[in-house]
């Protein structure tokens, strides 16, 4: 149970418990019964299982035959990334995998894929048009894995138009959503996708469950689990009933909740980043010219320390972060950024991330714990061409900076 005097804005990493998912949660772990034995019993699990499934299908506008429970959007990804994606017996794509190069740790290593290429994004961390274009141009019916919405920034990929060029050149296109839900529209139909991949503690659900759902007449036929024949033969292992139980709640509370709640994430999200541009003008922004979830800020300031900083913030009550919880708990500089082309601040960028707990008075909390964190640090005169470094409109949509000299190392003035 969070304490009472603390602000949580780290809904990215792992979203509390929802009180739908809990009482889904306790009813099943009463129950006694495999959700694969044939008796009474066995039926009343079995029974659990298959109305979360169709929850989490209806979450995404797939039939519930389209989805398949996983331990979590990792084990999803790395099921969804073989070669070994057939509809009809007949092999669908060739060897080649292509990923955006801020994905998920688990969609960067290419799950069973021997030959991965990174698509380039923008400043703004959109995929690059041309990047994706010239390898589409090259591949022969290639897998393609974008993220819906990025973990760290919150910038929303246009989905739709990469599925749209990935099937024009005979490829197929595999999307992590784990983001999405409850925050924006993930219809699979519509995006375009043919596989997507989700996770149950992301929107309110419990940990260790997750799906990965498939176009009707996709098969993949080379499972990462083998052994009995459960999930339609795609991952062997009894179903954690309780925790899909929780699943298929959170599901539902994020299908019926999405458009009013992320409509007051994002209200507050504004009122956030005014107060921190008023609070430091020099502050930026990160994505802000680019869609974003309603829920996601990644802001730096010059010269702050990520991980001082969020230690700091921590003291003070508010737990926030610099990025993906996926690394082992290190405060390593981000790989999106990085991938970004903002090397200077990937060091120093926060992540704040609400959700429906979120309140006006968390908003006005950490706008005065920045003061007191970020209000201090010195200014960072970068010797770096302005346009060079972060394009026509300064680095991620914020303020010109005043630059000196030609080299690329910065200095720091007080």
């Amino acid at each position: 149970m969070a304490q009472p005097d603390r602000a949580y804005f780290d809904w990215n990493a792992t979203a509390p418990l929802r009180a739908e998912a809990r009482e889904a949660m306790l009813k099943a772990l009463e129950m006694q019964g495999n959700a694969s034995s044939v008796h009474a019993e066995g039926r009343r699990a079995r029974a659990v299982v298959e109305q979360a499934r169709a929850e989490v299908a209806a979450l995404v506008g797939a039939q519930p035959a389209q989805v398949t429970f996983t331990s979590g959007a990792t084990e999803a990804n790395t099921l969804a990334l073989t070669p070994a994606i057939e509809a009809d017996g007949r092999r669908l794509i060739g060897d080649q995998l292509l990923v955006s190069a801020i994905e998920h740790p688990s969609v960067l290593n290419g799950g069973r894929f021997e030959r991965v290429e990174r698509l380039a994004v923008t400043a703004d961390g959109l995929i690059d048009r041309q990047s994706l274009g010239e390898r589409l141009n090259k591949a022969e019916h290639p897998l393609v894995s974008v993220m819906l919405a990025n973990n760290e920034t919150g910038v929303v990929q246009p989905v739709r138009e990469v599925a749209d060029r990935v099937h024009a050149a005979g490829g197929l296109l595999h999307i992590d959503a784990a983001q999405g839900p409850g925050r924006i529209d993930c219809n699979i139909n519509a995006l375009g996708a043919d596989l997507m991949t989700l996770s149950a503690h992301k929107f309110g659900g419990p940990q260790g469950v997750g799906a990965l759902i498939r176009r009707s007449d996709i098969h993949i036929a080379d499972q990462v689990l083998k052994g009995g024949g459960q999930e339609r033969g795609l991952r062997a292992g009894t179903e954690a009933v309780a925790a899909i139980a929780g699943f298929g709640a959170a599901a539902r509370a994020a299908r019926l909740g999405r458009d009013a709640e992320a409509k007051r994430m994002e209200s507050l999200r504004n009122r956030l980043e005014s107060g921190l541009l008023a609070a430091t003008p020099d502050a930026v922004i990160f994505g802000a010219r680019a869609p974003r979830l309603p829920n996601t800020t990644l802001v730096a300031r010059p010269g702050l320390n990520a991980e001082t900083a969020i230690i700091a913030f921590d003291l003070n009550g508010i737990a926030v972060s610099s990025g993906s919880a996926c690394s082992s708990g290190k405060v390593t500089p981000s790989h999106v950024l990085e991938a970004m082309g903002h090397n200077l601040c990937a060091k120093s960028a926060i992540r704040i991330s609400l959700g429906p707990k979120t309140t006006e008075n968390d908003i006005e909390k950490l706008l005065e714990a920045w003061l007191k964190v970020a209000g201090r640090v010195s200014t960072l005169v970068l010797k770096t061409p302005d346009k060079a470094l972060f394009g026509e409109r300064g680095p991620y949509g914020g303020p010109k900076r005043t630059f000196v000299g030609d080299q690329n190392e910065p200095t720091i003035t007080d």
